[in-house]
Protein backbone atom coordinates (compact mmCIF):
# COMPACT_ATOMS: atom_id res chain seq x y z
CA UNK A 1 0.00 0.00 0.00
CA UNK A 2 1.55 3.67 -1.06
CA UNK A 3 0.91 5.06 2.38
CA UNK A 4 1.90 1.95 4.72
CA UNK A 5 3.42 3.39 7.45
CA UNK A 6 3.18 7.42 6.72
CA UNK A 7 1.76 8.86 9.74
CA UNK A 8 -0.79 11.97 9.30
CA UNK A 9 -2.64 14.88 10.98
CA UNK A 10 -5.89 15.89 9.61
CA UNK A 11 -7.32 19.41 10.03
CA UNK A 12 -10.37 20.96 9.53
CA UNK A 13 -12.48 17.73 8.68
CA UNK A 14 -16.40 18.72 9.53
CA UNK A 15 -18.38 15.39 8.50
CA UNK A 16 -18.25 12.43 5.91
CA UNK A 17 -19.27 15.01 3.06
CA UNK A 18 -15.79 17.14 3.43
CA UNK A 19 -13.13 17.11 1.58
CA UNK A 20 -10.70 15.96 4.01
CA UNK A 21 -12.49 13.47 4.66
CA UNK A 22 -11.97 12.01 0.82
CA UNK A 23 -8.48 12.58 1.70
CA UNK A 24 -8.45 10.92 5.16
CA UNK A 25 -10.42 8.25 3.50
CA UNK A 26 -7.90 7.43 0.59
CA UNK A 27 -4.72 7.91 2.91
CA UNK A 28 -6.02 5.30 5.14
CA UNK A 29 -7.01 2.47 2.51
CA UNK A 30 -3.74 3.18 1.57
CA UNK A 31 -2.21 2.51 5.21
CA UNK A 32 -2.02 5.69 6.62
CA UNK A 33 -1.96 5.93 10.27
CA UNK A 34 -4.56 9.36 10.98
CA UNK A 35 -4.92 12.37 13.60
CA UNK A 36 -7.76 14.41 13.64
CA UNK A 37 -8.64 17.93 15.25
CA UNK A 38 -11.69 19.76 16.32
CA UNK A 39 -12.80 22.96 16.79
CA UNK A 40 -15.01 22.49 19.58
CA UNK A 41 -17.18 20.63 21.59
CA UNK A 42 -20.08 20.92 19.18
CA UNK A 43 -17.77 19.23 16.12
CA UNK A 44 -16.07 17.05 18.09
CA UNK A 45 -19.29 15.13 18.49
CA UNK A 46 -19.00 15.04 14.53
CA UNK A 47 -15.08 14.13 14.44
CA UNK A 48 -14.40 11.53 17.12
CA UNK A 49 -16.85 8.90 14.99
CA UNK A 50 -14.97 9.41 11.89
CA UNK A 51 -11.65 9.43 13.97
CA UNK A 52 -12.89 5.77 15.01
CA UNK A 53 -14.02 5.00 11.24
CA UNK A 54 -10.76 5.01 10.53
CA UNK A 55 -9.11 3.07 13.17
CA UNK A 56 -7.97 6.43 15.09
CA UNK A 57 -8.03 7.64 18.65
CA UNK A 58 -5.58 10.82 18.30
CA UNK A 59 -8.30 13.47 18.30
CA UNK A 60 -7.15 17.02 19.44
CA UNK A 61 -8.79 20.22 20.20
CA UNK A 62 -7.44 23.14 17.99
CA UNK A 63 -8.38 26.41 17.27
CA UNK A 64 -6.09 27.40 14.60
CA UNK A 65 -6.33 31.17 15.39
CA UNK A 66 -5.59 30.13 19.30
CA UNK A 67 -1.43 30.27 19.61
CA UNK A 68 -2.18 27.67 23.12
CA UNK A 69 -3.33 25.04 20.50
CA UNK A 70 -1.03 25.28 18.21
CA UNK A 71 1.29 24.66 21.10
CA UNK A 72 -0.46 21.76 22.39
CA UNK A 73 -0.59 20.57 19.04
CA UNK A 74 2.66 19.68 18.85
CA UNK A 75 3.01 18.53 21.75
CA UNK A 76 0.46 16.09 21.51
CA UNK A 77 1.91 15.14 18.34
CA UNK A 78 5.26 14.17 19.38
CA UNK A 79 3.80 12.33 22.48
CA UNK A 80 1.55 10.06 20.16
CA UNK A 81 3.32 10.02 17.51
CA UNK A 82 7.03 10.96 17.77
CA UNK A 83 7.09 12.37 14.29
CA UNK A 84 4.64 12.35 11.20
CA UNK A 85 4.43 12.77 7.54
CA UNK A 86 2.29 14.68 6.66
CA UNK A 87 -0.35 17.37 7.12
CA UNK A 88 -3.74 18.19 5.91
CA UNK A 89 -4.87 21.54 6.02
CA UNK A 90 -8.71 22.18 5.40
CA UNK A 91 -9.99 25.32 7.00
CA UNK A 92 -11.34 28.64 5.78
CA UNK A 93 -13.71 30.89 7.08
CA UNK A 94 -15.37 33.98 6.72
CA UNK A 95 -18.25 36.23 7.96
CA UNK A 96 -21.35 35.36 6.17
CA UNK A 97 -22.15 39.40 5.55
CA UNK A 98 -18.62 39.05 3.59
CA UNK A 99 -19.83 36.48 1.14
CA UNK A 100 -22.81 38.60 0.12
CA UNK A 101 -23.30 42.06 -1.58
CA UNK A 102 -20.31 43.86 -2.55
CA UNK A 103 -16.65 42.69 -2.40
CA UNK A 104 -15.67 46.81 -2.12
CA UNK A 105 -18.07 46.77 1.08
CA UNK A 106 -16.36 44.17 2.78
CA UNK A 107 -14.88 45.44 6.61
CA UNK A 108 -11.56 45.76 7.69
CA UNK A 109 -13.43 43.19 10.34
CA UNK A 110 -14.40 40.67 7.94
CA UNK A 111 -11.35 40.70 5.99
CA UNK A 112 -8.84 40.16 8.62
CA UNK A 113 -10.93 37.31 10.06
CA UNK A 114 -11.18 35.50 6.19
CA UNK A 115 -7.44 36.10 5.16
CA UNK A 116 -6.15 35.33 9.53
CA UNK A 117 -8.04 31.89 9.24
CA UNK A 118 -8.13 30.87 5.89
CA UNK A 119 -4.77 31.89 4.84
CA UNK A 120 -2.12 32.82 7.21
CA UNK A 121 -3.57 29.31 9.28
CA UNK A 122 -1.47 27.81 6.75
CA UNK A 123 1.68 29.20 8.31
CA UNK A 124 0.92 28.67 12.01
CA UNK A 125 -0.19 25.45 11.32
CA UNK A 126 3.27 24.40 9.09
CA UNK A 127 5.35 26.03 12.14
CA UNK A 128 3.71 23.61 14.58
CA UNK A 129 4.25 20.70 13.04
CA UNK A 130 7.58 21.35 11.52
CA UNK A 131 9.43 20.42 14.90
CA UNK A 132 7.60 16.68 14.32
CA UNK A 133 8.04 16.61 10.76
CA UNK A 134 9.97 13.88 9.15
CA UNK A 135 12.22 15.25 6.10
CA UNK A 136 10.51 14.50 3.01
CA UNK A 137 6.95 14.94 4.31
CA UNK A 138 4.07 16.84 2.87
CA UNK A 139 1.67 19.58 3.68
CA UNK A 140 -1.03 19.88 1.41
CA UNK A 141 -3.99 22.66 1.48
CA UNK A 142 -7.54 22.87 -0.32
CA UNK A 143 -8.31 25.78 -2.53
CA UNK A 144 -10.77 27.27 -4.95
CA UNK A 145 -10.84 29.11 -8.62
CA UNK A 146 -12.68 31.46 -6.31
CA UNK A 147 -8.83 32.90 -5.77
CA UNK A 148 -7.14 33.22 -9.29
CA UNK A 149 -10.48 34.44 -10.62
CA UNK A 150 -13.74 35.88 -9.55
CA UNK A 151 -16.61 33.72 -9.07
CA UNK A 152 -20.03 35.10 -7.99
CA UNK A 153 -20.37 35.45 -3.98
CA UNK A 154 -17.06 33.75 -3.22
CA UNK A 155 -16.06 37.68 -2.22
CA UNK A 156 -13.74 37.98 0.26
CA UNK A 157 -13.05 34.35 0.22
CA UNK A 158 -11.63 34.82 -3.49
CA UNK A 159 -9.12 37.29 -1.61
CA UNK A 160 -8.15 34.65 1.17
CA UNK A 161 -7.70 31.59 -1.48
CA UNK A 162 -5.41 33.68 -3.44
CA UNK A 163 -3.11 34.24 -0.57
CA UNK A 164 -3.23 30.76 0.36
CA UNK A 165 -2.18 29.80 -2.82
CA UNK A 166 0.85 32.32 -2.74
CA UNK A 167 1.43 31.05 0.67
CA UNK A 168 1.95 27.56 -0.93
CA UNK A 169 4.66 28.91 -3.09
CA UNK A 170 6.54 30.58 -0.80
CA UNK A 171 6.18 28.05 2.07
CA UNK A 172 7.34 25.31 -0.73
CA UNK A 173 10.54 27.42 -1.09
CA UNK A 174 11.14 27.84 2.80
CA UNK A 175 10.62 24.21 3.56
CA UNK A 176 12.14 22.70 0.91
CA UNK A 177 15.44 22.87 2.25
CA UNK A 178 14.34 20.27 4.37
CA UNK A 179 12.33 17.91 1.33
CA UNK A 180 9.12 18.62 2.72
CA UNK A 181 6.63 19.34 -0.09
CA UNK A 182 3.93 21.65 0.09
CA UNK A 183 1.26 21.98 -2.81
CA UNK A 184 -2.66 22.82 -2.77
CA UNK A 185 -5.69 21.33 -4.61
CA UNK A 186 -7.78 23.41 -6.46
CA UNK A 187 -11.42 21.58 -5.96
CA UNK A 188 -14.38 22.02 -8.06
CA UNK A 189 -17.65 22.81 -6.60
CA UNK A 190 -18.72 20.10 -4.01
CA UNK A 191 -21.82 20.11 -1.38
CA UNK A 192 -19.93 20.25 1.85
CA UNK A 193 -21.29 22.34 4.79
CA UNK A 194 -18.61 25.09 3.59
CA UNK A 195 -19.87 25.41 0.59
CA UNK A 196 -23.74 25.66 2.19
CA UNK A 197 -22.66 29.40 2.83
CA UNK A 198 -22.20 30.16 -0.53
CA UNK A 199 -25.35 32.11 -2.36
CA UNK A 200 -26.51 30.39 -5.79
CA UNK A 201 -24.07 27.78 -4.57
CA UNK A 202 -26.78 25.41 -6.70
CA UNK A 203 -26.47 27.53 -9.85
CA UNK A 204 -22.61 27.04 -9.42
CA UNK A 205 -22.55 23.35 -9.17
CA UNK A 206 -24.86 23.07 -12.20
CA UNK A 207 -22.58 25.36 -14.38
CA UNK A 208 -19.69 23.47 -13.70
CA UNK A 209 -21.09 20.72 -14.66
CA UNK A 210 -23.15 21.72 -18.04
CA UNK A 211 -19.51 23.57 -18.50
CA UNK A 212 -16.16 21.28 -17.92
CA UNK A 213 -14.79 19.31 -20.17
CA UNK A 214 -15.39 16.31 -18.95
CA UNK A 215 -19.29 17.32 -18.49
CA UNK A 216 -20.00 16.23 -14.14
CA UNK A 217 -18.86 17.66 -10.44
CA UNK A 218 -15.60 15.79 -8.95
CA UNK A 219 -16.84 14.03 -5.60
CA UNK A 220 -15.09 13.83 -2.54
CA UNK A 221 -13.39 10.13 -3.73
CA UNK A 222 -11.82 12.09 -6.66
CA UNK A 223 -10.35 14.92 -4.63
CA UNK A 224 -9.40 12.33 -1.97
CA UNK A 225 -7.66 10.30 -3.92
CA UNK A 226 -5.83 13.35 -6.12
CA UNK A 227 -4.76 14.64 -2.21
CA UNK A 228 -3.36 11.06 -1.23
CA UNK A 229 -0.90 11.05 -4.34
CA UNK A 230 0.28 14.50 -3.30
CA UNK A 231 0.98 13.56 0.12
CA UNK A 232 2.66 10.43 -0.83
CA UNK A 233 5.80 9.61 -2.53
CA UNK A 234 4.43 8.99 -5.56
CA UNK A 235 4.80 12.69 -5.43
CA UNK A 236 8.12 13.21 -4.48
CA UNK A 237 9.17 15.47 -7.21
CA UNK A 238 6.24 18.03 -6.68
CA UNK A 239 5.70 21.01 -4.82
CA UNK A 240 4.79 24.72 -4.97
CA UNK A 241 1.99 22.60 -7.39
CA UNK A 242 -2.00 24.14 -7.32
CA UNK A 243 -3.19 21.06 -8.95
CA UNK A 244 -6.84 21.66 -10.00
CA UNK A 245 -9.40 18.31 -9.70
CA UNK A 246 -12.51 19.89 -11.19
CA UNK A 247 -13.42 17.82 -14.08
CA UNK A 248 -10.91 20.35 -16.23
CA UNK A 249 -13.08 23.46 -15.67
CA UNK A 250 -10.73 25.68 -14.91
CA UNK A 251 -9.24 25.60 -18.61
CA UNK A 252 -12.16 27.08 -20.03
CA UNK A 253 -12.47 30.28 -21.52
CA UNK A 254 -16.12 30.43 -21.96
CA UNK A 255 -19.23 27.99 -21.66
CA UNK A 256 -19.22 24.79 -23.91
CA UNK A 257 -21.21 25.55 -26.72
CA UNK A 258 -23.00 22.87 -29.41
CA UNK A 259 -24.70 23.70 -32.51
CA UNK A 260 -28.02 22.91 -33.46
CA UNK A 261 -29.51 22.26 -37.24
CA UNK A 262 -28.97 25.03 -38.54
CA UNK A 263 -25.59 25.74 -37.57
CA UNK A 264 -26.52 28.35 -34.69
CA UNK A 265 -24.59 27.99 -31.30
CA UNK A 266 -26.44 27.01 -28.72
CA UNK A 267 -24.38 27.41 -24.90
CA UNK A 268 -24.81 24.07 -23.25
CA UNK A 269 -25.79 25.81 -20.33
CA UNK A 270 -29.61 27.00 -22.48
CA UNK A 271 -29.51 23.53 -23.90
CA UNK A 272 -29.83 21.76 -20.98
CA UNK A 273 -30.51 24.06 -17.51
Amino acid sequence: MVMKGKKGLIVGIANNKSIAYGIAKACREQGAELAFTYLNESLEKRVRPIADEFGSDKVYELDINNPSHLEALTASLEKDFGKIDFVVHSVAYAPKEALSGKFVDTTKEAFDIALGTSAYSLVSLSRACLPVMNDNGSILTLSYLGGPRYVPHYNVMGVAKAALEASVRYLAVDLGRQGIRVNAISAGPIKTLAASGIGDFRMILRWNEVNAPLRKNVTTDEVGNSGMYLLSDLSSGVTGEIHYVDGGYNIMGMGMDETDAQGHTILAWDMQK
